[in-house]
């Protein structure tokens, strides 16, 4: 279905330089525009209302920016009747207060009244704890992943998967951070999610390069890692379609709750295939990896044990 014979590892240096501009890009675009920190992190109130027919949000932001609450997140929950009201910490303000104000504003013209679903607020103390819990969990599936794969594997592969997940995970936060979209709970679940296929994808070229290391001992080590690349070539781009579909049908049908989580995914499914091929082994052949560092160690004595 695939050519099977492209120079992937050959065209490595190349592929190298494009990542390493790309990750210092998305660096720096972090550094400068950083995230908008949705209210999960920042600490806010949150307001569900609902109406009987379809909601028009361009109106409700406009009457909503007209009565003070320029800094409000609306957005729709579920269906079109259901809307979502975001709003940043105001002091000296309960939520009880603040809905109050809110449903007020919004039901002041209003043809039809919105009748409210739900008040929750979360504290700027509960959003740092947020925010320093989520930096843990990238921190300690990062080491995890590290030691699981220097010990079914060799360090070296262990090396070349972290920073292509890394740099996965950081082209696709970088890309993130440039369209100002909210970084909430649901978009680190993604990043958490995108570490996962990333390095799925990376450990099934891994096995195969193994597997050819054992069997192509006549072959250089360049050599077998492109066969193994181009091996692995149509499983790689048949999983990632498959993913994409689904991601796409969340994009366009799951409603804005999920719609950060399925960007982010839909970036990090394109980059994780890109890395798998272009980065993980590359890295690895560049630490000086060899046959002679997988294969089986032989017992002393073995020969003898197998003769008749």
């Amino acid at each position: 279905m695939f050519k099977k014979d492209i120079n992937f590892i050959g065209n490595r240096n190349i592929a190298l330089m494009f990542s390493a501009v790309l990750t210092i890009f998305s660096i720096v675009a972090i550094a400068v525009h950083g995230f908008q920190m949705g209210i999960d992190f920042t600490g806010g109130t949150l307001i569900e209302v609902g109406y009987q027919k379809p909601a028009d949000l361009t109106v409700l932001r406009n009457t909503l920016d007209a009565e003070g609450f320029s800094d409000a997140t609306v957005q729709n929950f579920g269906t079109t009747k259901d809307v979502l009201i975001r709003l940043k910490p105001q002091e000296g303000v309960s939520s009880v207060e603040l809905s109050s104000k809110v449903l007020e504003a919004i039901n002041k013209n209003a043809a039809e009244p919105a009748s409210v679903r739900r008040v929750e607020f979360v504290g700027p103390q509960v959003g740092d704890d947020l925010a320093e819990d989520g930096f843990l969990a990238l921190l300690y599936s990062t080491i995890c992943i590290l030691i699981y794969i220097a010990w079914r594997f060799e360090w070296k592969f262990s090396v070349g998967a972290i920073i292509a997940t890394l740099h996965d995970v950081i082209v696709t936060l970088g890309l993130f951070s440039i369209l100002g979209l909210e970084f909430d709970l649901t978009v680190l679940a993604a990043v958490l999610a995108l570490i996962g296929y990333s390095l799925n994808d990376t450990i099934v070229v891994y096995d195969r390069i193994r597997e050819n290391f054992r069997a192509l001992r006549n072959k250089s080590t360049e050599e077998i890692m492109n066969i193994s690349v181009n091996v692995t070539l149509s499983r790689t781009i048949m999983t990632s379609l498959t993913v994409l579909l689904v991601l796409v049908s969340l994009f366009f049908l799951g409603g804005e709750v999920i719609h950060n989580f399925a960007i982010v995914l839909l970036f990090g499914v394109f980059f994780g295939t890109y890395s798998s091929i272009f980065i993980a082994s590359p890295v690895a052949l560049l630490l000086g990896l060899s046959p002679e560092d997988l294969m089986i160690p032989v017992k002393e004595g073995a020969e003898l044990d197998n003769r008749p």
